[in-house]
Protein backbone atom coordinates (compact mmCIF):
# COMPACT_ATOMS: atom_id res chain seq x y z
CA UNK A 1 0.00 0.00 0.00
CA UNK A 2 1.47 3.32 -1.24
CA UNK A 3 2.11 6.02 2.27
CA UNK A 4 1.18 9.36 0.87
CA UNK A 5 1.15 13.03 2.26
CA UNK A 6 -1.52 15.78 0.34
CA UNK A 7 -0.11 19.32 0.73
CA UNK A 8 -3.23 21.90 -0.05
CA UNK A 9 -5.58 19.14 0.67
CA UNK A 10 -8.75 20.92 0.44
CA UNK A 11 -8.52 23.00 -2.63
CA UNK A 12 -9.30 21.46 -5.95
CA UNK A 13 -6.65 19.27 -6.69
CA UNK A 14 -6.67 17.79 -2.98
CA UNK A 15 -10.27 17.08 -2.75
CA UNK A 16 -10.28 15.27 -6.02
CA UNK A 17 -7.12 13.11 -4.84
CA UNK A 18 -8.93 12.14 -2.11
CA UNK A 19 -12.06 10.96 -4.13
CA UNK A 20 -9.48 8.93 -6.08
CA UNK A 21 -7.96 7.39 -2.84
CA UNK A 22 -11.18 6.53 -1.20
CA UNK A 23 -12.39 4.71 -4.22
CA UNK A 24 -8.56 2.65 -3.96
CA UNK A 25 -8.38 2.43 -0.68
CA UNK A 26 -6.74 -0.97 -0.94
CA UNK A 27 -4.14 0.99 -2.87
CA UNK A 28 -2.92 4.03 -1.03
CA UNK A 29 -2.84 5.07 2.86
CA UNK A 30 -3.19 8.97 3.75
CA UNK A 31 -0.29 9.49 6.20
CA UNK A 32 -0.04 13.45 6.09
CA UNK A 33 -2.91 16.25 5.65
CA UNK A 34 -2.73 20.39 4.86
CA UNK A 35 -3.95 23.16 4.06
CA UNK A 36 -3.81 26.66 4.41
CA UNK A 37 -7.15 27.60 6.70
CA UNK A 38 -10.00 25.50 6.17
CA UNK A 39 -10.47 24.22 8.93
CA UNK A 40 -13.88 22.88 8.74
CA UNK A 41 -13.02 20.48 5.67
CA UNK A 42 -9.64 19.55 6.83
CA UNK A 43 -11.62 18.34 9.85
CA UNK A 44 -14.33 16.05 7.36
CA UNK A 45 -10.85 14.74 5.95
CA UNK A 46 -9.38 13.97 8.81
CA UNK A 47 -11.95 12.13 10.25
CA UNK A 48 -12.59 10.21 6.87
CA UNK A 49 -8.86 9.29 6.80
CA UNK A 50 -7.14 9.37 9.63
CA UNK A 51 -3.58 10.33 9.04
CA UNK A 52 -0.54 10.37 11.42
CA UNK A 53 0.11 13.82 10.74
CA UNK A 54 -1.63 17.35 10.08
CA UNK A 55 -1.12 20.83 9.06
CA UNK A 56 -2.78 24.11 9.07
CA UNK A 57 -1.64 27.32 8.89
CA UNK A 58 -4.39 29.00 10.48
CA UNK A 59 -7.31 27.96 12.82
CA UNK A 60 -9.25 29.09 15.91
CA UNK A 61 -8.26 27.33 19.01
CA UNK A 62 -12.19 26.06 20.18
CA UNK A 63 -12.44 24.49 16.73
CA UNK A 64 -13.25 20.95 17.21
CA UNK A 65 -10.13 19.41 14.89
CA UNK A 66 -7.63 20.12 17.68
CA UNK A 67 -9.49 18.29 20.68
CA UNK A 68 -9.88 15.40 17.66
CA UNK A 69 -6.16 15.30 17.04
CA UNK A 70 -5.60 15.36 20.67
CA UNK A 71 -7.82 12.38 21.24
CA UNK A 72 -6.64 9.76 18.50
CA UNK A 73 -3.04 10.50 18.65
CA UNK A 74 -2.75 12.45 15.73
CA UNK A 75 0.09 15.26 15.46
CA UNK A 76 -1.24 18.67 14.70
CA UNK A 77 0.68 21.66 13.12
CA UNK A 78 -0.70 24.80 13.28
CA UNK A 79 0.70 28.55 12.48
CA UNK A 80 2.39 30.34 9.11
CA UNK A 81 3.90 27.79 7.17
CA UNK A 82 2.79 24.45 8.86
CA UNK A 83 2.95 22.81 5.42
CA UNK A 84 7.24 23.62 5.32
CA UNK A 85 7.49 22.17 8.80
CA UNK A 86 5.02 19.02 7.81
CA UNK A 87 7.02 18.93 4.12
CA UNK A 88 10.25 17.54 6.00
CA UNK A 89 8.60 14.17 7.38
CA UNK A 90 9.89 11.39 5.08
CA UNK A 91 7.80 7.81 6.19
CA UNK A 92 5.94 8.26 3.29
CA UNK A 93 6.16 6.65 -0.38
CA UNK A 94 4.64 9.77 -2.43
CA UNK A 95 4.04 13.25 -1.89
CA UNK A 96 1.39 15.38 -4.05
CA UNK A 97 1.84 18.66 -3.91
CA UNK A 98 -1.60 20.65 -4.50
CA UNK A 99 -0.50 23.91 -2.49
CA UNK A 100 -1.26 27.39 -5.02
CA UNK A 101 1.15 30.03 -5.31
CA UNK A 102 4.57 30.38 -4.06
CA UNK A 103 3.85 28.93 -0.90
CA UNK A 104 4.21 25.61 -2.91
CA UNK A 105 7.98 26.11 -3.27
CA UNK A 106 9.33 25.06 0.32
CA UNK A 107 7.45 21.67 0.45
CA UNK A 108 8.71 20.82 -3.10
CA UNK A 109 12.39 21.65 -2.30
CA UNK A 110 12.18 19.36 1.47
CA UNK A 111 10.26 16.60 -0.31
CA UNK A 112 12.93 16.06 -3.05
CA UNK A 113 15.50 16.66 0.04
CA UNK A 114 14.18 13.63 1.27
CA UNK A 115 14.77 11.58 -2.29
CA UNK A 116 10.73 10.96 -1.84
CA UNK A 117 8.40 10.83 -5.20
CA UNK A 118 6.92 13.83 -6.03
CA UNK A 119 3.24 14.58 -7.60
CA UNK A 120 3.75 17.86 -8.44
CA UNK A 121 0.42 20.43 -9.13
CA UNK A 122 2.39 23.31 -7.76
CA UNK A 123 3.95 24.97 -10.97
CA UNK A 124 5.48 27.43 -9.18
CA UNK A 125 8.16 25.67 -7.12
CA UNK A 126 9.63 25.23 -10.72
CA UNK A 127 9.07 28.81 -11.70
CA UNK A 128 10.83 29.68 -8.60
CA UNK A 129 13.32 27.12 -7.57
CA UNK A 130 13.87 25.00 -10.54
CA UNK A 131 17.58 25.89 -11.21
CA UNK A 132 17.64 24.38 -7.63
CA UNK A 133 15.23 21.59 -7.10
CA UNK A 134 16.35 20.08 -10.81
CA UNK A 135 20.09 19.87 -10.16
CA UNK A 136 19.03 18.10 -6.62
CA UNK A 137 17.46 15.00 -8.66
CA UNK A 138 20.13 14.26 -10.73
CA UNK A 139 21.83 11.93 -8.47
CA UNK A 140 18.40 10.50 -6.94
CA UNK A 141 16.00 7.47 -7.24
CA UNK A 142 12.84 9.42 -6.74
CA UNK A 143 10.42 10.56 -9.98
CA UNK A 144 8.65 13.95 -10.23
CA UNK A 145 6.11 13.39 -11.67
CA UNK A 146 3.57 16.03 -12.95
CA UNK A 147 0.27 16.44 -12.34
CA UNK A 148 -0.96 19.27 -14.71
CA UNK A 149 -3.09 18.04 -17.69
CA UNK A 150 -0.15 19.11 -19.94
CA UNK A 151 2.51 18.04 -17.76
CA UNK A 152 1.33 14.83 -17.39
CA UNK A 153 0.25 14.62 -21.01
CA UNK A 154 3.92 15.06 -22.10
CA UNK A 155 5.34 13.04 -19.69
CA UNK A 156 3.49 10.05 -20.68
CA UNK A 157 3.92 10.66 -24.43
CA UNK A 158 7.47 10.88 -23.59
CA UNK A 159 7.47 7.31 -21.34
CA UNK A 160 9.25 4.46 -23.04
CA UNK A 161 11.13 7.24 -25.15
CA UNK A 162 15.05 7.57 -25.95
CA UNK A 163 15.61 10.78 -24.67
CA UNK A 164 17.70 11.88 -27.53
CA UNK A 165 14.51 11.17 -29.88
CA UNK A 166 12.85 14.41 -28.66
CA UNK A 167 12.17 17.20 -31.19
CA UNK A 168 9.84 19.62 -30.09
CA UNK A 169 7.32 19.86 -27.14
CA UNK A 170 4.09 21.36 -28.15
CA UNK A 171 2.19 22.67 -24.96
CA UNK A 172 -1.48 23.23 -25.59
CA UNK A 173 -3.65 26.05 -23.77
CA UNK A 174 -7.45 26.47 -24.63
CA UNK A 175 -6.96 30.48 -24.77
CA UNK A 176 -9.62 30.93 -21.44
CA UNK A 177 -12.73 32.71 -21.32
CA UNK A 178 -11.97 35.79 -23.28
CA UNK A 179 -10.27 33.79 -26.69
CA UNK A 180 -12.90 35.87 -29.00
CA UNK A 181 -13.54 38.94 -27.14
CA UNK A 182 -12.72 42.05 -28.07
CA UNK A 183 -9.50 43.44 -26.67
CA UNK A 184 -10.73 47.05 -26.54
CA UNK A 185 -13.54 45.33 -23.98
CA UNK A 186 -10.83 43.87 -21.69
CA UNK A 187 -10.91 47.25 -19.32
CA UNK A 188 -14.55 45.94 -18.14
CA UNK A 189 -13.72 42.77 -17.70
CA UNK A 190 -15.30 41.50 -14.50
CA UNK A 191 -13.95 38.94 -11.45
CA UNK A 192 -16.79 36.87 -12.28
CA UNK A 193 -16.27 36.62 -16.11
CA UNK A 194 -12.38 36.04 -15.60
CA UNK A 195 -13.54 33.09 -13.23
CA UNK A 196 -15.72 31.56 -15.59
CA UNK A 197 -13.30 29.17 -17.51
CA UNK A 198 -15.06 27.37 -20.56
CA UNK A 199 -14.13 24.16 -20.26
CA UNK A 200 -11.96 23.76 -16.60
CA UNK A 201 -13.40 23.63 -12.94
CA UNK A 202 -10.62 25.31 -10.65
CA UNK A 203 -9.62 27.61 -8.26
CA UNK A 204 -9.75 31.61 -8.20
CA UNK A 205 -6.09 32.07 -8.41
CA UNK A 206 -5.95 29.08 -11.17
CA UNK A 207 -8.78 30.25 -13.06
CA UNK A 208 -7.64 33.78 -13.13
CA UNK A 209 -4.52 33.18 -14.73
CA UNK A 210 -6.05 30.90 -16.86
CA UNK A 211 -7.91 34.00 -18.20
CA UNK A 212 -4.65 36.24 -18.53
CA UNK A 213 -3.03 32.77 -19.95
CA UNK A 214 -0.49 33.46 -17.17
CA UNK A 215 -1.16 29.80 -16.15
CA UNK A 216 0.37 28.96 -19.62
CA UNK A 217 3.42 31.14 -18.88
CA UNK A 218 4.37 29.32 -15.60
CA UNK A 219 3.77 25.93 -17.49
CA UNK A 220 5.81 27.30 -20.36
CA UNK A 221 9.04 27.61 -17.67
CA UNK A 222 7.58 24.33 -15.49
CA UNK A 223 8.32 22.54 -19.34
CA UNK A 224 11.30 23.82 -19.91
CA UNK A 225 12.79 22.42 -16.58
CA UNK A 226 10.98 19.48 -16.24
CA UNK A 227 11.75 18.37 -19.68
CA UNK A 228 15.38 19.63 -19.80
CA UNK A 229 14.72 20.99 -22.97
CA UNK A 230 15.46 24.77 -24.88
CA UNK A 231 13.56 27.60 -25.19
CA UNK A 232 13.23 26.58 -29.14
CA UNK A 233 12.49 23.33 -28.82
CA UNK A 234 9.10 24.78 -26.95
CA UNK A 235 5.84 26.05 -28.85
CA UNK A 236 2.68 27.23 -27.66
CA UNK A 237 -0.42 26.73 -29.16
CA UNK A 238 -4.08 27.52 -28.72
CA UNK A 239 -6.43 24.69 -28.78
CA UNK A 240 -10.16 25.53 -27.36
CA UNK A 241 -11.70 22.05 -27.32
CA UNK A 242 -9.02 21.29 -24.48
CA UNK A 243 -9.03 17.59 -25.68
CA UNK A 244 -5.69 17.22 -26.82
CA UNK A 245 -3.70 18.15 -23.76
CA UNK A 246 0.07 18.54 -25.31
CA UNK A 247 2.02 16.62 -27.75
CA UNK A 248 5.61 16.13 -28.39
CA UNK A 249 7.57 15.95 -31.93
CA UNK A 250 10.00 13.27 -32.38
CA UNK A 251 13.47 13.55 -34.71
CA UNK A 252 11.62 11.35 -37.35
CA UNK A 253 9.02 14.16 -37.08
CA UNK A 254 6.31 11.75 -36.13
CA UNK A 255 4.16 13.29 -33.63
CA UNK A 256 2.53 11.59 -30.32
CA UNK A 257 -0.46 13.31 -28.46
CA UNK A 258 -2.41 12.67 -25.16
CA UNK A 259 -6.16 13.04 -25.63
CA UNK A 260 -8.84 13.01 -23.20
CA UNK A 261 -12.25 14.90 -21.94
CA UNK A 262 -10.73 18.25 -19.53
CA UNK A 263 -10.85 16.45 -16.47
CA UNK A 264 -7.95 16.42 -13.72
CA UNK A 265 -8.94 13.04 -12.63
CA UNK A 266 -6.72 11.50 -15.12
CA UNK A 267 -3.15 13.32 -14.64
CA UNK A 268 -4.09 13.02 -10.88
CA UNK A 269 -4.48 9.60 -10.45
CA UNK A 270 -2.26 9.05 -13.29
CA UNK A 271 0.36 10.23 -10.73
CA UNK A 272 -1.06 8.29 -8.11
CA UNK A 273 -0.58 5.16 -9.53
CA UNK A 274 2.44 5.54 -11.80
CA UNK A 275 4.03 3.85 -13.09
CA UNK A 276 0.43 1.51 -13.05
CA UNK A 277 -2.68 2.99 -14.90
CA UNK A 278 -5.83 2.37 -12.74
CA UNK A 279 -9.71 2.15 -14.42
CA UNK A 280 -11.39 5.54 -13.88
CA UNK A 281 -14.49 6.41 -14.21
CA UNK A 282 -14.66 10.00 -15.03
CA UNK A 283 -15.85 10.08 -18.33
CA UNK A 284 -14.30 9.16 -22.26
CA UNK A 285 -14.15 11.11 -25.38
CA UNK A 286 -17.29 10.63 -27.97
CA UNK A 287 -15.47 10.62 -30.62
CA UNK A 288 -19.04 10.65 -32.56
CA UNK A 289 -19.71 14.44 -31.50
CA UNK A 290 -16.45 15.74 -31.69
CA UNK A 291 -16.28 17.60 -35.43
CA UNK A 292 -13.26 19.22 -35.19
CA UNK A 293 -9.81 20.72 -33.45
CA UNK A 294 -8.36 23.53 -33.58
CA UNK A 295 -5.14 24.88 -33.05
CA UNK A 296 -3.68 28.49 -33.50
CA UNK A 297 -0.96 30.89 -32.52
CA UNK A 298 -1.24 32.32 -29.40
CA UNK A 299 -1.92 36.33 -29.76
CA UNK A 300 0.09 38.36 -27.38
CA UNK A 301 -1.91 41.26 -27.90
CA UNK A 302 -4.55 39.60 -26.12
CA UNK A 303 -2.53 37.72 -23.71
CA UNK A 304 0.46 40.07 -22.56
CA UNK A 305 1.07 37.82 -19.36
CA UNK A 306 2.37 35.23 -21.43
CA UNK A 307 4.12 37.32 -23.73
CA UNK A 308 6.12 38.66 -20.23
CA UNK A 309 6.63 35.29 -18.67
CA UNK A 310 8.59 34.35 -22.36
CA UNK A 311 10.75 37.36 -22.78
CA UNK A 312 11.70 37.61 -19.03
CA UNK A 313 12.96 33.93 -19.13
CA UNK A 314 15.01 35.01 -22.05
CA UNK A 315 16.16 38.05 -19.53
CA UNK A 316 17.79 35.46 -16.71
CA UNK A 317 18.86 36.37 -13.31
CA UNK A 318 15.74 36.57 -10.66
CA UNK A 319 13.15 38.28 -12.84
CA UNK A 320 11.02 34.90 -13.35
CA UNK A 321 10.44 34.12 -9.74
CA UNK A 322 10.21 38.01 -8.80
CA UNK A 323 7.33 37.78 -12.00
CA UNK A 324 5.58 34.74 -10.58
CA UNK A 325 5.37 36.04 -6.71
CA UNK A 326 4.12 39.09 -7.73
CA UNK A 327 1.52 37.33 -9.63
CA UNK A 328 0.20 35.67 -7.20
CA UNK A 329 -0.27 38.93 -4.59
CA UNK A 330 -1.12 40.65 -8.18
CA UNK A 331 -4.37 38.07 -8.60
CA UNK A 332 -5.48 38.95 -5.22
CA UNK A 333 -5.42 42.51 -5.84
CA UNK A 334 -7.89 42.08 -9.27
CA UNK A 335 -10.35 39.45 -6.87
CA UNK A 336 -10.56 41.96 -4.00
CA UNK A 337 -11.15 44.70 -6.62
CA UNK A 338 -8.22 46.94 -6.11
CA UNK A 339 -7.30 46.92 -9.42
CA UNK A 340 -8.39 46.14 -13.07
CA UNK A 341 -7.68 43.13 -15.64
CA UNK A 342 -5.90 44.88 -17.76
CA UNK A 343 -4.14 46.45 -14.74
CA UNK A 344 -2.39 42.77 -14.14
CA UNK A 345 0.05 42.18 -16.45
CA UNK A 346 1.33 45.86 -16.12
CA UNK A 347 1.80 45.57 -11.95
CA UNK A 348 3.51 42.35 -12.24
CA UNK A 349 5.85 44.32 -15.43
CA UNK A 350 6.89 46.99 -12.89
CA UNK A 351 7.50 45.03 -10.22
CA UNK A 352 9.80 43.08 -12.02
CA UNK A 353 11.65 46.43 -13.37
CA UNK A 354 11.85 47.18 -9.32
CA UNK A 355 13.39 44.10 -8.19
CA UNK A 356 14.93 42.73 -10.79
CA UNK A 357 18.80 41.56 -10.62
CA UNK A 358 21.32 39.32 -12.98
CA UNK A 359 21.86 36.65 -9.97
CA UNK A 360 19.87 33.84 -9.87
CA UNK A 361 18.02 33.49 -5.91
CA UNK A 362 18.97 31.08 -2.97
CA UNK A 363 16.21 29.62 -1.17
CA UNK A 364 16.76 32.43 1.42
CA UNK A 365 16.28 34.93 -1.56
CA UNK A 366 13.38 33.45 -2.64
CA UNK A 367 12.12 33.81 0.80
CA UNK A 368 12.91 37.49 1.21
CA UNK A 369 11.53 39.01 -2.06
CA UNK A 370 8.08 37.40 -1.22
CA UNK A 371 7.83 39.36 1.80
CA UNK A 372 9.45 42.31 0.33
CA UNK A 373 7.20 42.48 -3.51
CA UNK A 374 4.18 41.80 -0.54
CA UNK A 375 5.38 45.00 1.44
CA UNK A 376 5.96 46.91 -2.18
CA UNK A 377 2.60 45.91 -3.84
CA UNK A 378 0.67 46.68 -0.63
CA UNK A 379 1.91 49.94 -0.82
CA UNK A 380 0.68 50.71 -4.09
Amino acid sequence: MKRIAIFGSTGSIGTQTLSIVEEYQNRFNVVCLSCNSNADLLFEQVTKFMPKKVAINDIESNHPLNDFCQSNNIELIVGANASHQLSQYDDIDLAINAIVGSEGLIPTFNIVSNNIDLALSNKESLVLGGHIIMPMTNNQTANIIPVDSEHSAIFQCLVGEPKNSLKKIILTGSGGPFLNRPIDSFDTITKEEALNHPNWDMGNKISIDSATMMNKGLEYIEALWLFGIKREQLEIVIHPESIVHSLVQFVDDSYKAQLGIPSMKVPIQYALSYPERLNNNSGTLDFDKINQLNFSAPDFNRYPCLELTMDLFAKGGNSIPIMSIANDYVVELFLNGEIGFIDIANTIEKTVNKFHSQDEPTIEDLIQLNQEIKVYLDSH
